[in-house]
Order: C-alpha cells, then sequence, then structure tokens
C-alpha cells in the first residue's frame, strides 16, 4: 500500500517540480530582464535534490511494478532491492550534484 501511495505522490510532485523548473527556465532565457522571483526559485538546491530523489524512487517503484506485472511475487524482496538501488543512486547522484554545484 505504501509503494503505490508513494508512487501516484512522487508521480505529482514531480509534474509540480518540473514544471516549476521550466516554467522558471522559461522566465530566465526568454527575457531581458530577467525576474528575481525566477531567479531565485530557479537555484534553489532543494528542488534540485527533491526532484534527483523523487524521480529515482518513483522509477525503482515502477521498475518493481513491472516486474511483478511478469509473474514474480516476493514482494518484500523486491521491495528491499528497490529501497536499496534507489538509495545507492539516489546517494550517487546527490554526491554527483554536490560536487559540480
Amino acid at each position: 500500500m505504501f509503494i503505490w501511495f508513494f508512487h501516484r505522490i512522487s508521480g505529482i510532485a514531480l509534474i509540480i517540480l518540473i514544471g516549476i523548473k521550466i516554467l522558471t527556465s522559461y522566465f530566465l532565457h526568454g527575457l531581458d530582464k530577467k525576474p528575481d522571483w525566477a531567479l531565485s526559485l530557479h537555484r534553489q538546491p532543494i528542488l534540485d535534490v527533491l526532484i534527483l530523489v523523487l524521480f529515482t524512487f518513483h522509477s525503482m517503484y515502477g521498475i518493481r511494478t513491472i516486474i511483478m506485472d511478469f509473474g514474480y511475487r516476493n514482494e518484500k524482496r523486491l521491495f528491499l532491492l528497490a529501497n536499496l538501488a534507489a538509495s545507492v543512486i539516489s546517494a550517487f547522484l546527490l554526491y554527483m550534484y554536490f560536487i559540480i554545484v
């Protein structure tokens, strides 16, 4: 039940967060005078961190759902494997993000 709920909420959150990034980059690249609100919102590292972590867990839970649709029924093992893989990938992506930024 947790994965079903998290998958739906993270999908909606990703749509909103990526929409914010696209909207703010439109205002920053499309106009001569850059609005302060767009600049401050686009450079928020918490948005980037949320996008990275939510995307990773959302995709791992989606892959878990696809594997279960093909007939694999050990849900506990898939849950642990998806969480482990998403945690490792998220840690690596965040490490790379903070090294680059």
